[in-house]
């Protein structure tokens, strides 16, 4: 059988080109470190890999979701922790008002320390995130938690102007967290306030007023249900703190699974590409030294 001379070298071509290219393909993944370059590589472990990466990438948001929120809830809890400290001294205050035996002058000076807590929840209420975001309006975030209206009657002029809707956000696979927190129900108790600081004003009060007594005891009964209110919100923060840190820990150990496979999947194993290099290089030589002595002969060798 005789075989033309173009003929023997188009094979002879696409034979050292196919060897220079799986030569270079494995060099390429020797020098990366990587399996695979190019999913034809080996098609079902890259779908493997990809799925990996695509679970891997979730995790890597939940964790930052997880983080964000933490952050988000101390700040919350601090800020109703700071609430719940001044109507307790709120409290303290109303429990020495309700005392019989205060003068007028007693009472009176108790004006400006009430009216201090006052504005200092109804600061807190209305504190904001470092968007510009109010915290406590539920979903209506660039609205106000509380309004005051100074021109409405003592006792009316805390109006709660947020709503009590959740703001979520995901934190596992079907898993969400409520992010937020909302006060209403905290207008009464400031309303009441108002009206006690309104009642210790009046000149000449005395502590054995009925109305005075009668403001004083709804400020107290109100003091006690807010705090007990405000008290709830912040175990419901210390337990979805827990919660969180609990899933953020299986969150970590199912990513340093996913880690791992992605490693023993997607790692180049060295020897085993070394010892493929070797035999890519003798392959090429060879073919080079069998191309150049076949194209060196002729009928005269054989003769």
């Amino acid at each position: 059988m005789r075989i033309a001379t173009s003929q023997f070298q188009a094979t002879m071509t696409r034979g050292l080109q196919d060897n220079q290219s799986k030569l270079a393909s494995l060099t390429a993944r020797m020098a990366s470190g990587n399996k695979i370059q190019v999913p034809s590589d080996d098609p079902v472990t890259a779908v493997r890999l990809s799925r990996l990466n695509r679970e891997e990438a979730l995790i890597g948001q939940y964790r930052d979701n997880i983080s964000n929120i933490k952050i988000r809830l101390s700040s919350n809890e601090s800020y109703l922790q700071s609430m719940v400290n001044d109507i307790t001294q709120s409290h303290d205050l109303l429990v020495w008002a309700a005392d019989g035996s205060n003068t007028t002058e007693d009472l009176q000076s108790m004006v400006n320390t009430m009216t201090s807590l006052r504005d200092s929840i109804f600061y807190s209420a209305n504190e904001k995130d470092q968007q510009g975001n109010y915290v406590f309006s539920g979903t209506l975030t660039s609205t106000p938690a509380l309004t005051y209206d100074a021109t409405a009657p003592a006792g009316s002029r805390y109006t709660y102007t947020g709503n009590t809707g959740d703001q979520k956000s995901v934190i596992g696979n079907g898993i969400t967290q409520t992010i937020n927190e909302n006060v209403s129900g905290l207008e009464t108790l400031l309303n009441q306030m108002d009206a006690t600081i309104d009642a210790l004003s009046q000149p000449g009060v005395k502590a054995t007023d009925t109305t005075l007594q009668s403001v004083i005891s709804a400020n107290m009964d109100g003091a006690e249900s807010t705090m007990d209110q405000l008290a709830s919100k912040i175990a419901n923060i210390g337990g979805s703190q827990n919660i969180m840190e609990t899933l953020d820990g299986n969150h970590a150990n199912v990513s340093l699974s996913n880690q791992t496979a992605i490693l023993n999947l997607g790692s180049l194993d060295m020897t085993e590409a070394a010892t493929e290099l070797n035999g890519y290089n003798n392959a090429l030589q060879a073919s080079y030294k069998a191309y150049s002595k076949i194209t060196n002969l002729s009928l005269f060798n054989v003769l």
